[in-house]
């Protein structure tokens, strides 16, 4: 009995073609699933790099204030780099987001910061002159990653 077992283990080598092409058909359909899934998490971090540099200029523009009297008179993009070194002011041939505009309101008293993602969608966050916060976006074109802007609000 154990010497029949032994010889069909022996005999059976290997796996079916049938066996390979059911492997290869489920590789396949998970790539299809993952691919896209993949893509579109990469372009989530491009824009998630521009929110994150948009803050980080505000609070520079913050500090400007705070060493100005509480006025944002005189504010611009290379004072603002000044501030805080982290913050690019060119796309370094695209490969990084930028702060793209730098622009003081209602006589010194509010501020809009402007970033632009890799994807070219923009980030902006200002303050007007009763110290309101808002944060707007737009999307470069249709078929760009939304970056969680949603009726131009992130």
């Amino acid at each position: 009995m154990l010497y029949k077992l032994r010889r069909r283990a022996e005999a059976e080598k290997g796996f079916t073609l049938i066996e390979l092409l059911v492997v290869i058909l489920i590789i396949g359909i998970l790539a299809a699933i993952a691919i896209p899934s993949f893509l579109n998490q990469t372009s989530k971090a491009k824009d998630a790099s521009a929110k994150e540099l948009v803050r980080s200029s505000q609070t520079a523009a913050e500090t400007f204030a705070t060493d100005h009297g509480g006025s944002y008179t005189g504010m611009d993009a290379p004072g603002l780099n000044t501030i805080e070194p982290t913050i690019p002011l060119d796309s370094a041939a695209n490969t990084r987001a930028f702060l793209s505009g730098v622009t003081v309101v209602g006589a010194g008293v509010g501020y809009n910061v402007t970033t632009t993602s890799v994807n070219g969608n923009t980030y902006t966050i200002a303050r007007d002159a009763n110290g309101n916060i808002t944060h707007t976006c737009t999307v470069a074109n249709a078929g760009a990653s939304q970056g969680g802007c949603v009726g131009g609000v992130w």
